[in-house]
């Protein structure tokens, strides 16, 4: 769980507070926290009060989105700090179209997860 900076903020346009997600998901909030622990879900402290937030396009209706952990798991394995996964996962490409994290929310994952393996090499 990080502090995030100015620009990486800029990037994702929407953040859900981790009892929000909670709810969402029909789970106890130590749930959510199980999930960031894990390394399934992304949070970082933002805001005034440095409120633990999740980007909210992680989040499909009930669900967590399909092939994120995965791609976490890619990148992690590649070196990539919580903040440069956020910025790999929300900066456009226009190869894929769009961001990753639009592509994985499409249920393009196998595309993005290739890119992340590729960027192993």
């Amino acid at each position: 769980m990080t502090e995030i900076d100015a620009k990486i903020d800029a990037l994702v346009p929407a953040w859900l507070n981790l009892p929000d997600i909670a709810e969402k998901l029909d789970v106890e909030v130590t749930r959510v926290r199980q999930l960031v622990k894990e390394g399934q879900l992304i949070a970082v402290r933002r805001g005034e009060n440095r409120v633990l937030q999740v980007p909210a396009a992680f989040i499909d209706g009930d669900k967590v989105v399909k092939g994120l952990a995965g791609t976490l798991t890619l990148l992690r394995d590649d070196g990539f700090s919580d903040e440069e996964m956020l910025e790999w996962l929300f900066t456009p490409d226009p190869t894929l179209p769009g961001t990753p994290a639009q592509a994985l929310s499409e249920n393009r994952g196998t595309e993005v997860k290739r890119r992340a393996q590729a960027l192993a090499v």
